[in-house]
């Protein structure tokens, strides 16, 4: 039996010294899918005055439409989609999102050629109100599972211009990041100026449609801290849809790679600054953000 006991201590001893020297365990890669399977539902919904149909994208028990909602309360996105572009094109990115445990509301409206951003950014706000009043509706999937302490917003091109516009206006949206951000009718870069939370702007260096020095630059330069400015190298306006449209950019890199890269960014970054996992610092804001061969960093704190 002390034989044993000697063994056993030896090996526990064995395994803790054979661990680096303050080398923390690494976190999980919010790049590869996280813990939940990705259920989605369309939707009408009618809040603030507002009424417009919308995909909602979930932490679910099982993957697919309709599928139960998976147990625990999940905090909620508002995602606007560009200029044109229907919500199905950003599936990959809005379900990844949902399997790291938030659940994303991205509005169909002002999908016409003369949509007004002021609208949209109401409706991206709207789309909030209405996921918090489902935690506590009855008979909603999303009764009990909504947790309503803070939203986020996020979009792409004109839905990126539209949530700096609807962050501006609510109080209760702690952070946004948004992928090849626009310049909108009201200004993006004016609402940006107002902002103190947390902002990410993530770009394409290769993006001939929002380019980056009439578009994310100027709202970056007007934003003041915290925010950040990624750029992706080699990334396209359209990369950070599944798959182009009409009149579509391209780049260097495969639109895999570009999505793949949006997604860890756009993760991490609500990991981070939504539900405040510090564990996710050192990723945004450390030496790893600041080194990462494919993504350019720039931020202020």
């Amino acid at each position: 039996m002390l034989k044993r006991l000697v063994t056993a201590g030896a090996t526990v001893v064995a395994l803790v010294l054979s661990a680096p020297v303050g080398v923390e365990a690494a976190v999980p890669d919010p790049g590869s899918p996280g813990v939940y399977a990705a259920g989605y539902v369309d939707t009408t919904v009618q809040a603030d005055g507002r009424s417009f149909s919308a995909r909602v994208y979930y932490p679910a028990s099982a993957a697919g439409n309709g599928q139960p909602v998976a147990a625990g309360r999940f905090r909620a996105i508002a995602f606007g989609h560009g200029f044109l572009q229907g919500i199905s094109r950003y599936y990959s990115t809005l379900s990844h999102l949902a399997t790291w445990g938030f659940i994303v509301i991205a509005p169909s409206s002002q999908g016409g050629f003369s949509p007004d951003h002021s609208a949209f950014a109401n409706d991206l706000n709207a789309a909030l109100t209405w996921a918090a009043a489902q935690d506590t509706t009855s008979g909603s999937r999303f009764a009990g599972h909504v947790n309503g302490d803070r939203f986020a917003l996020s979009g792409h091109s004109m839905g990126g211009g539209a949530s700096l516009l609807a962050a501006a206006r609510n109080p209760r949206v702690v952070t946004v990041a948004n992928l090849a951000a626009a310049e909108t009718n009201p200004s993006a870069k004016a609402a940006a100026a107002t902002l103190t939370i947390p902002v990410q702007l993530v770009a394409g260096d290769r993006d001939t449609i929002a380019g980056i020095a009439g578009n994310q630059r100027p709202i970056y330069d007007s934003k003041p801290p915290a925010k950040q400015l990624r750029t992706i190298r080699g990334g396209y306006h359209c990369g950070f849809m599944d798959s182009s449209s009409l009149f579509c950019d391209s780049g260097t890199i495969s639109r895999a790679t570009q999505l793949q890269l949006s997604r860890r960014l756009l993760t991490q970054w609500f990991l981070r600054h939504l539900n405040g996992d510090a564990t996710y610092d050192e990723a945004v804001w450390g030496v790893p953000a600041q080194t990462d061969p494919a993504v350019a960093f720039e931020g202020v704190r």
